[in-house]
Parts: C-alpha cells; sequence; structure tokens
C-alpha cells in the first residue's frame, strides 16, 4: 500500500501548492468582487483536494504506520502523529473551509446553517479532536514531554476552539445583518492558516528533522493569520456602513 500513499501525498502537494498561492489572491482582493470570489473558488477547491488526500494518508498510516513510513520505527508514536493527527487536521480544514462559505451561501437564511450535514461535519470535526487530545495525552504520559504528543495536544485545542465559536454563531437566534462577513473572513483565513502550517511542517521534516514538531515553529503560521485577521476587524464596519476597498 505504500504506492496508494505516494499518490496521495503527490496530489496533496500539488493541491496545496494552489491554495498557497490562490490564497493571497482571495486576502487582497475586492472582497465579494468577481476577482475575489474566483480565487475564492480555486482556494476552497485546493483545500478540499489537499484534504481529502489527507485524510487518506491519515487512514493509511492509522493501519500501516511504518509501512507507510518505513524510516521510522515507534509505530505507536507515528501512528498518533501520522494517522490520528493527519486524519483530524484533515477534518478540520474540511470543516473550516465548508464553514466559510456557508456563511456567505447562507447570509439571508441564518437557520440554513443549521443543517445537519453542517452540524455533522463540526460535531465529526469536535470528537476527532478529542481522540487527538486523548492520543497526545496518551503519548505525554508514555513518553514524556517531547514535542511530537505535546503539538498533538496543541493542535486538539485548536479544534476544539474552532468547532464551538462555530456552533455558538450557528445558533445564535438573530445575528447581526452583516455578521457572517467576518465570520466567513475568519474561517477562510484559518483555512489559510492550517495550508501554511502543513508546508512548513513538511518543510521542516525535510531540511531541520529535529525541527519538525516543534510546537513553537508550527505557531508562526498563525502568528501572521492572527495579524490579518485583525487588520480586517479593525477595518470591518457593522451593518449600515461601507465596507473597505480591498
Amino acid at each position: 500500500m505504500p504506492w496508494l500513499f505516494h499518490i496521495f501525498l503527490a496530489i496533496h502537494v500539488g493541491a496545496g501548492v494552489v491554495a498557497l498561492t490562490s490564497f493571497w489572491g482571495a486576502v487582497v482582493t475586492r472582497k465579494g468582487g468577481p476577482a475575489h470570489r474566483r480565487w475564492g473558488f480555486v482556494f476552497s477547491a485546493s483545500i478540499y483536494t489537499a484534504a481529502s488526500q489527507a485524510l487518506g494518508m491519515g487512514a493509511l498510516s492509522l493501519v500501516w504506520p511504518l509501512a507507510m513510513h518505513p524510516e521510522l520505527t515507534d509505530a505507536v508514536l507515528y501512528r498518533g502523529m501520522f494517522g490520528t493527527m493527519m486524519v483530524y487536521l484533515g477534518l478540520l480544514a474540511v470543516s473550516m473551509t465548508r464553514y466559510g462559505l456557508v456563511m456567505v451561501a447562507n447570509r439571508r437564511d441564518h437557520d440554513a446553517n443549521r443543517h445537519w450535514s453542517m452540524l455533522a461535519l463540526q460535531g465529526t470535526t469536535m470528537v476527532a479532536a478529542g481522540i487527538c487530545l486523548a492520543h497526545g495525552a496518551y503519548l505525554l504520559n508514555r513518553n514524556g514531554p517531547v514535542m511530537e504528543p505535546v503539538l498533538m495536544v496543541m493542535v486538539s485545542l485548536l479544534g476544539f476552539g474552532t468547532t464551538i465559536t462555530y456552533f455558538r454563531y450557528i445558533f445564535a437566534p438573530r445575528p447581526a445583518a452583516r455578521a457572517y462577513i467576518p465570520e466567513h473572513f475568519k474561517a477562510m483565513v484559518a483555512t489559510g492558516i492550517a495550508a501554511y502550517t502543513a508546508f512548513l511542517s513538511v518543510g521542516l521534516i525535510e531540511m531541520f528533522p529535529t525541527h519538525a514538531f516543534n510546537p513553537a515553529i508550527w505557531a508562526i503560521p498563525s502568528m501572521g493569520g492572527m495579524a490579518i485577521i485583525i487588520h480586517y476587524l479593525r477595518q470591518y464596519k457593522p451593518a449600515g456602513k461601507a465596507q473597505p476597498a480591498e
């Protein structure tokens, strides 16, 4: 089955490169304009493609961790890193992207945000975050405070934070008329953060394997993404006021 893993990996990397570039097209173009929508479509499609391949690679790594990664020796540790965490991160990327797109699609019908498919996706992501947290905690207890399980625990908390935030908005009785705009923006930028984090981690594995799972380095895209979100939210005008031209 390693041949299938490598096919998933090749498609994943190709889609990831498209996501990394199209993300900036969506960020810098005028929000809601034709160019923004085109870039957003390319970005979303590439994220869905990359995430689906991550799910496939994660599933293979759960069943055959050492066969998929013959250079490694600790089956339990790397079943967690390349299996449990990769499946969870694939689901998280899909859930963030889907949430961001649905916010715009249902901007005039907030009740439609509570469709069973959206609730099931967010619920499944939360369960996967819980499994990732439990697996990371087990590895911490077994291996001590090494980087890999610490990272699993940290990224699992991100999943809880996003899904709880999404559920809170989805079940809000009457959000403001334009409240969907920052929800859309935050979700899509968060997806971009995930794409750059994955890219950075792959590069680190190849160039600096001893630092590949350093949580401090994985936090770099998050800090950049938060700066973009804060910048946009400072300019955002609620209903009745003009939006910034970007």
